[in-house]
């Protein structure tokens, strides 16, 4: 090749620069850099880019390392001799040191880094105009497998960075989709450049990096789970810088660009992203206020689940998680407890944007009561009873999607998750679709007896359920609701069963918390006073249902004072089936009697041959005569022999009260047509019994 190929190079000096000892080229360099300096001098800018073309392309084509080191030798060196002047030639200086990076020679890598480094350093704000290519470079020689190559790519990104940090003119917006388009980056290298770039841009106060953190923060967050700890520390430290800065000036965040990625990783299993996340969302929810409503669905199903970490090292997600769930339920608030709007500023613009979306929380909460932690479920119960309580007819709405996951929720092991199913439920049937209407008025919520009635069959089905459960559930239906609205409606569901034996058992139940349960307190001294009108009434529907049970029945009516007609029941006893069970009931009621309770009916027992005091004695005798000589046998008769054979007391505890207009007679034609169908039922069961037990032959 003639030297004229080289011009304005001489062919020594080619030689010099494509020569693999340093030494040469370094010296070749130099001859270069005094050749620039004169031309530029000259102003011969013809042979400046006739020289730049030589190097960057007739001997950057070559595909020997070290005619490619000799070309970016001497395109630095070109740099060097223009000075400031290099500016102009920007260009094609820097494109041809770039495309270097991708060669597979290390050692071309590693010179293409130290050329773009000394035309920079020159160049400084100036190449700015370039910085995507550069950036882009940088990028690539952060994830380089070659040590040497990592350790020039780290001194000029250093030199990037200060160019950048006191740069007047660096376009933030159009360098923020270069950082995002690599932040998913999984090479730890890679992601170590992109968090300095981050936290060195974040440090410059003249840049407002927050404004555009929304398209950062998903992988910044991802970079939290990453095996290098290092990278997890820097990426740590930097998230919390951001929200020290959101903290600090919140008018400037787009919170609701970055709620539902933080949502997002709120679910992770790793816990610092999890921790990380819900601490965001915390501080979100208590900057933000009601403009975070939208995004309660998402909210809940993130932080509900935490609420079931025991554990010692997610006890700070735990807490964190509870404290969103406290705020959030604080921003819902009915319209009339809304704050109206001050005078002159008319109504709040943002308002549609401040709305609940009862649909999609409903759904999470429903999801919930599914989980297998006590405290998710209950914190979900409460957030419904919460949403019932401030937004009724909204609710009302959305009460066929809950209805059947909140009764199914009474199975639960836990008391605590039962007992805000009824308040739930509750709720539910005191709820109307409309907000002026009259509140508790249960007859006529269309969910009431339909929640009664799937309790019902829920207690049916489950023997150990009504077992362990009956009688708490409703004890605590009678505190929540009107308890003898409740036993008048059981009683009135109950007749319509089929199950004559669960009828029996339920009607045991019921007669056992009526007579025992503080709870029912009020309705048994009702009762017990059998002197209005609307207390006969209640008699007579409950009796209809006790029908089914003979000693529950005889306990109602001594509860009432109606011990003629006890004597009257009794006497129809000797017809039915005495069974073991009949006899354990008979037992109980004795207890009773000689409980606290019945202590008022004892005292009855002074009026000697009084109407009232001998039919309780009859009553009493009545009961005796179907005990075997057991110790409630015994009881009872040294009872009945404290009793005087004259009258200590005469005034009747009914003296003062109404006369009841109650057909008694029907009343006890009611009692044998009932046990008269028990009678079938067992013999039907029974027989049914045989056929199952009897093998096929």
């Amino acid at each position: 090749m003639s030297q004229r190929d080289y011009a304005p190079l001489s062919l020594a000096c080619v030689h010099g620069l494509c020569d693999k000892i340093y030494d040469k080229r370094k010296f070749a360099g130099v001859e270069i850099e005094k050749m620039v300096k004169d031309f530029n001098d000259a102003k011969n800018t013809s042979q400046i880019k006739r020289l730049i073309r030589v190097l960057g392309q007739d001997l950057m084509s070559s595909t020997n390392p070290n005619v490619k080191n000799g070309a970016l030798m001497g395109l630095s060196s070109v740099a060097v001799g223009l000075g400031k002047g290099c500016i102009e030639y920007l260009p094609e200086l820097i494109h041809p040191i770039v495309a270097c990076f991708s060669e597979s020679e290390s050692r071309v890598r590693y010179q293409a880094a130290e050329a773009l480094f000394n035309v920079l350093k020159i160049a400084r704000g100036a190449a700015l105009a370039h910085f995507p290519l550069v950036f882009d470079a940088l990028a690539r020689l952060a994830a380089d497998p070659e040590q040497q190559v990592k350790q020039g790519a780290e001194l000029l990104d250093r030199l990037v960075k200060d160019i950048v940090t006191e740069s007047q003119t660096f376009e933030l917006a159009s360098f923020i989709p270069m950082l995002r388009e690599r932040i998913y980056t999984r090479n730890a290298f890679a992601r170590q450049f992109i968090v300095s770039w981050v936290s060195v841009l974040d440090a410059v106060p003249d840049i407002d990096l927050i404004v555009h953190l929304p398209e950062l923060l998903d992988g910044l967050f991802k970079m939290l789970d990453d095996t290098n700890s290092e990278i997890r520390r820097m990426c740590d430290v930097q998230l919390n810088e951001f929200l020290r800065s959101i903290k600090k000036d919140p008018s400037r965040v787009d919170f609701q660009a970055m709620i539902n990625i933080l949502i997002t990783h709120a679910q992770s299993p790793e816990e610092l992203m999890q921790l990380t996340a819900i601490t965001w969302i915390k501080e979100f929810v208590e900057l933000a206020g009601a403009s975070m409503l939208p995004y309660a669905s998402g909210v809940l199903c993130a932080v509900l689940p935490c609420l079931a970490y025991h554990d010692e090292p997610r006890k700070s997600i735990r807490e964190t998680a509870a404290t969103v769930n406290f705020q959030l339920t604080k921003l819902v608030v009915s319209s009339s407890d809304a704050s109206p709007p001050k005078e002159g500023e008319g109504e709040e613009p943002a308002e549609s944007d401040k709305r609940l979306n009862l649909d999609s929380v409903v759904a999470v909460l429903r999801q919930m009561l599914h989980h297998g932690s006590v405290h998710t479920k209950v914190a979900a119960l409460d957030w419904i009873l919460h949403l019932y309580n401030k937004l009724p007819s909204e609710m009302f709405e959305e009460t066929d999607k809950l209805f059947v996951s909140v009764v199914g929720s009474l199975t639960d092991g836990s008391d605590d998750v039962v007992r805000r199913s009824l308040a739930v439920l509750a709720e539910i049937c005191s709820c109307s679709p409309h907000a002026d209407a009259h509140q508790g008025d249960l007859e006529s919520s269309p969910y009431y007896y339909k929640f009664l009635q799937n309790l019902l069959r829920l207690l049916a089905a489950d023997e150990n359920l009504l077992e362990d459960r009956g009688a708490f559930i409703i004890r605590q239906l009678c505190i929540l609701l009107n308890a003898e609205d409740i036993y008048k409606a059981l009683s009135k569901i109950l007749l319509e069963e089929k199950n004559l034996r669960f009828v029996a058992t339920m009607v045991d139940v019921l007669n056992t918390i009526l007579l025992t349960s503080a709870e029912l307190y009020d309705l048994r001294l009702q009762l017990r006073n059998f002197n209005k009108p609307a207390t006969h009434s209640l008699f007579v529907s409950l009796y209809q249902c006790w029908c089914h049970s003979p000693v529950s029945l005889l306990a109602l009516c001594l509860l009432t004072h109606n011990y003629s007609h006890c004597n009257a029941l009794i006497s129809t006893f000797g017809d039915l089936e005495i069974t073991v069970d009949f006899l354990t009931e008979v037992d109980k009621l004795v207890q009773l009697i000689e409980s606290p309770i019945f202590a008022y009916m004892r005292l009855e027992l002074l009026g000697g041959q009084s109407e009232g005091a001998a039919a309780l004695r009859g009553a009493l005798y009545g009961v005796l005569m179907l005990l075997p000589q057991t110790d409630a046998f015994h009881l009872l008769r040294n009872r009945l022999q404290c009793a005087p054979a004259h009258p200590a007391l005469t005034k009747s505890t009914q003296d003062d009260g109404e006369k009841p207009s109650i057909d008694f007679d029907k009343l006890l034609e009611d009692f044998k047509r009932v046990q008269a169908a028990h009678r079938a039922y067992k013999l039907v069961d029974r027989s049914r019994s045989k056929l199952l037990d009897k093998g096929y032959s």
